[in-house]
């Protein structure tokens, strides 16, 4: 089982997942048919369906292009607001395609038919993969525009939190800021400080800090460390669903940092040469 990471948008990520014994491919959150028809093209492989975590436009947005231009494309998501569905999963539900083994895993509260998907294959070496979409971030989680904390709370400790430690692959790349949050929580952490050094190193260089595990977001993502003494202390609440709620209520309200002045623009402005656009008629 091969993952192909492909950042789209502004800070997207759509995935090809391809059986290699059968050179097929599913992919998750298809959300630009150009870019992802380029990777297929160049990959040598057939899309044979589309997993939809959530119906929103930056995930879900290419599936009736690419339903049209591939007929007998399988879509396969929770929420009947998905565009181009042709298959609505339940929580548990098991999919096969090929060698490759989902589990369909309902994690409502991002939206109420948010759908991650578990992937792996019998007797391989490789890792099996969560598909977390916008429920699990690298160092965070996602808002809740359409649930509770206890549903967040619920999603990560007993249907994510449980699984096996291994891969994650997220809706989209915002990991140096969501450490950032996470070293305000836990100032002291040093795997935070570690995460996200790590993590702008990679931003600098215009890779992707997909994928994750789960053992490591354990000790650096504050939404996965609700009963932690130094959240608690940072949130002023020791019951894990109030903590998780604190947190989001915290993240939400984290102000972006300034933005550094464009070297260029400031010696225009230093020389004058801005003056002419600025004179009051």
């Amino acid at each position: 089982m091969k993952v192909k990471v492909i950042s789209v948008l502004e800070d997207n990520y759509m995935y090809l997942v391809i059986d290699e014994s059968t050179r097929h491919a599913l992919a998750v959150d298809a959300a630009v048919p150009k870019r992802l028809l380029e990777i297929i093209r160049k990959e040598d492989v057939v899309l044979r369906a589309i997993l939809t975590t959530h119906h929103h436009w930056d995930h879900a947005r290419g599936n009736e292009e690419l339903a049209q231009l591939l007929p007998g494309l399988q879509v396969f998501g929770a929420d009947e607001r998905i565009g181009a569905l042709t298959h609505k999963v339940t929580h548990g539900q098991e999919l096969t395609f090929g060698a490759i083994r989902v589990r369909c895993l309902f994690t409502p509260c991002h939206t109420s038919g948010h759908m991650c998907y578990f992937m792996w294959e019998d007797d391989s070496p490789d890792a099996p993969a969560l598909f977390s979409g916008d429920t699990l971030f690298v160092g965070g989680c996602g808002q809740f525009f359409e649930g509770t904390a206890e549903q967040m709370h619920t999603n990560l400790t007993q249907t994510l939190g449980t699984l096996p430690k291994d891969t994650i692959f997220c809706g989209h790349e915002c990991t140096v800021r969501n450490l950032k949050f996470a070293l305000k929580v836990e100032p002291d952490n040093e795997m935070v400080k570690e995460k996200l050094a790590w993590a702008k190193q990679r931003d600098d260089d215009d890779l992707p800090t997909v994928p994750s595990t789960l053992q490591e977001e354990f000790l650096y993502n504050p939404f996965l460390r609700v009963t932690e003494e130094p959240v608690q202390r940072f949130t002023g609440r020791t019951e894990p669903v109030e903590v998780l709620r604190v947190l989001r209520s915290q993240r939400d309200n984290f102000k972006k940092p300034k933005e550094r002045p464009n070297p260029q623009a400031m010696l225009a402005f230093d020389w004058g040469l801005f003056a002419p656009f600025l004179e009051k008629k």
